[in-house]
């Protein structure tokens, strides 16, 4: 059974409860000052929060900010673009936030480079050369008054041997542990987020 901690972001300004066997990577080297980067000090996944400038135009509707999503993710797979499935998109509701504050989840997962070689990509958080894919769960909040996205994406390495294969069939609906357990750290931070100071988004 996974147990939270409330956990202050960016100097307290927003709060969100994170696994508790998560650690503040700032402490071990720099992050970005818009980055909040969180990874677990048994395994592989991450918790990143990022503030970024909004995209697209203004307004909102599945269709904008469905046009944003994909924009994010391509930015955020870079060139490992043609090997990325979207298994799913939904809307999200965060209940710390207003309802007319729009949000949205995907899923998807990066398969390995076709070559052997190590590689670090700037999404993931510990060098990914042996993970079978990588899945991700990645959460725009729409912050149009602040002119703001804010990004929360999970990584999820799986490597070899560190994960059972037989569970992991996305194209049925099989998750997997590891998976299921982001899927429920999403869930949790949905919940339980919130910003105590929005001159934040002024700042960053």
């Amino acid at each position: 059974m996974t147990t939270y901690k409330s956990t202050p972001l960016y100097g307290g300004a927003l709060i969100a409860d994170l696994p508790s066997n998560f650690a503040d990577v700032s402490e071990i080297r720099q992050v970005p000052d818009n980055e909040e980067v969180y990874i677990d000090k048994n395994g592989f996944t991450s918790i990143i929060f990022d503030i970024t400038e909004r995209v697209g135009g203004p307004g909102s509707s599945p269709e904008i900010d469905g046009r944003a999503l994909t924009t994010h993710l391509e930015e955020l797979v870079a060139e490992d673009l043609d090997r990325v499935t979207v298994w799913n998109t939904t809307p999200t509701l965060f209940s710390r936030l207003d309802d007319d504050i729009p949000a949205y989840t995907l899923i998807a997962t990066v398969a390995p480079p076709k070559s052997d070689q190590a590689s670090t990509s700037a999404s993931d958080e510990r060098p990914a050369a042996k993970a079978d894919f990588t899945a991700i769960i990645l959460t725009l909040v729409r912050l149009e008054r602040e002119k703001t996205d804010l990004l929360i994406t999970i990584n999820v390495p799986h490597i070899k041997g560190e994960y059972d294969e037989d569970e992991v069939d996305l194209q049925l609906g099989k998750q997997g542990q590891l998976i299921g357990d982001a899927v429920d750290y999403a869930a949790k931070i949905w919940e339980t987020f919130k910003v105590k100071d929005w001159g934040l988004f002024n700042e960053v």
